[in-house]
């Protein structure tokens, strides 16, 4: 069973993902994320796996993404580690929203999206 299945929960849907998705479920993370941010644009996408706009949503943004090997892309399942999305929401100064993509440089956010306004051509000016 992929990663995706698990999350959707369904082991006979497909999902046809380009992006390389780094599970996020670990507090400890967070660190790695902002040590390596200072090398490399980081992205987050938190998403809810009970929400038709957030399943959307991140249906849109794959179809989009075409920046492969210049973004470390981590995915939140928010209703499984909302303990992490909380602590997103503090140590990176930004309101919990979800979906919402957070783009982080040099230990800090420089951007976040939520719902309609994510668009991964976002990701592109962070690179």
């Amino acid at each position: 069973m992929s990663f995706f299945d698990k999350i959707f929960g369904s082991e006979n849907s497909e999902v046809n993902s380009k992006v390389n998705w780094i599970p996020l479920t670990e507090f400890s993370q967070l660190d790695e994320i902002v040590e390596n941010s200072n090398d490399k644009t980081i992205g987050i996408f938190k998403h809810s796996t009970r929400c038709s706009i957030s399943r959307f949503t991140l249906k849109q943004f794959e179809s989009e993404y075409n920046i492969e090997n210049k973004v470390d892309l981590y995915f939140l399942d928010l209703l499984n580690h909302r303990d992490v999305s909380n602590e997103i929401a503090n140590r990176f100064q930004v309101i919990h929203q979800s979906p919402q993509l957070i783009v982080i440089k040099n230990g800090v956010a420089v951007y976040d999206a939520s719902h309609s306004d994510i668009e991964a051509e976002a990701l592109e000016k962070y690179v």
